[in-house]
């Protein structure tokens, strides 16, 4: 005779509790990426370079609104195999979007972007800042 653990007949309403509760179901991490970034500093410019390998020019959109510049990509692959019996299509998207608060003396509109080999290059140049003339009164003795 052998000993074994006795358990006793499950509710549905047990049941659904465990259908429901959190780690019933394994945990699948999320496709969320963000690619990583450096951002460097110059004398005459910010340089910012984006990891993006397997993407290409058309599928980035950089743009300044409201002060922050804001890079973003989207790419969507569709590829369709039909053999005698069968059909298979595959979708694949991926998408990104950063922000980056642009500092007073970035030229806006001379903000410069290109991507060569896997990576998304912007260079954000200074503008020469003009020291503020400070007003300062003298007191008469």
């Amino acid at each position: 005779m052998s000993v074994t653990l006795w358990k006793p007949r499950r509710s549905m309403v047990s049941l659904m509790d465990d259908f429901f509760r959190d780690d019933f179901w394994p945990t699948v991490p999320e496709r969320f990426e963000v690619p990583a970034v450096n951002i460097a500093e110059t004398d005459k410019a910010y340089n910012i370079e984006v990891a993006a390998p397997g993407m290409q020019k058309a599928d980035f959109h950089i743009e300044v609104e409201a002060g922050n510049l804001v890079v973003s990509a989207e790419v969507k692959h569709e590829e369709e195999k039909k053999e005698d019996h069968y059909t298979r299509k595959e979708f694949n998207y991926t998408s990104f979007k950063r922000s980056f608060w642009l500092p007073e003396n970035v030229k806006e509109d001379a903000i410069k972007a290109n991507y060569k080999e896997g990576v998304l290059y912007v260079t954000l140049p200074k503008s020469v800042k003009t020291p503020a003339k400070v007003t300062k009164t003298i007191a008469v003795d």
